[in-house]
Order: C-alpha cells, then sequence, then structure tokens
C-alpha cells in the first residue's frame, strides 16, 4: 500500500482507498476525495508535518497523519 505522504514533491497520482471514518472521511470527500479522483501533491512543510495538494481546481492542506490515510497509485517513492 503507497499513501500520499509516499509521493514527492509534483507527484500526481489517484485516490485508490481513503482509510479516514466518521468526520474526517467526511470532510475528505467534502473536498472532492474519493477513489479514482486524480490529486497532485504540491508541497511539503520544512518539517513534513503538513501537505499541500491539488484536487481538481481546489488546493488543500492536510496533516501528515491524514494524508497517511490515504491510498494512491501511480508515481510514489519506496
Amino acid at each position: 500500500m503507497k499513501n500520499l505522504t509516499q509521493c514527492e514533491k509534483g507527484c500526481q497520482c489517484k485516490i485508490t482507498k481513503l482509510h479516514a471514518t466518521g468526520p474526517l472521511k467526511q470532510r475528505l470527500m467534502s473536498f472532492g476525495m474519493a477513489r479514482g479522483v486524480a490529486i497532485e501533491l504540491l508541497e511539503y512543510s520544512p518539517a513534513k508535518s503538513t501537505v499541500e495538494i491539488k484536487v481538481g481546481k481546489m488546493r488543500i492542506a492536510l496533516r501528515k497523519e491524514e494524508a497517511e490515510m490515504i491510498e494512491i497509485s501511480g508515481k510514489a517513492h519506496e
């Protein structure tokens, strides 16, 4: 399983599964995140504690713990 935190800056990938539950899953889905949706990793914070992604035309900042719950397919480093 590859998660979003395993991507490098500029990585373009697709969501294969959201492992979040409850309010967090609803929040992510309200941003348009669902299985099969293309996302792009734009930037990491200096300490890699947050990640900025692009979903459609929307830019979203996620905490590392939230990004780890997004399983992806596509370009990711091991």
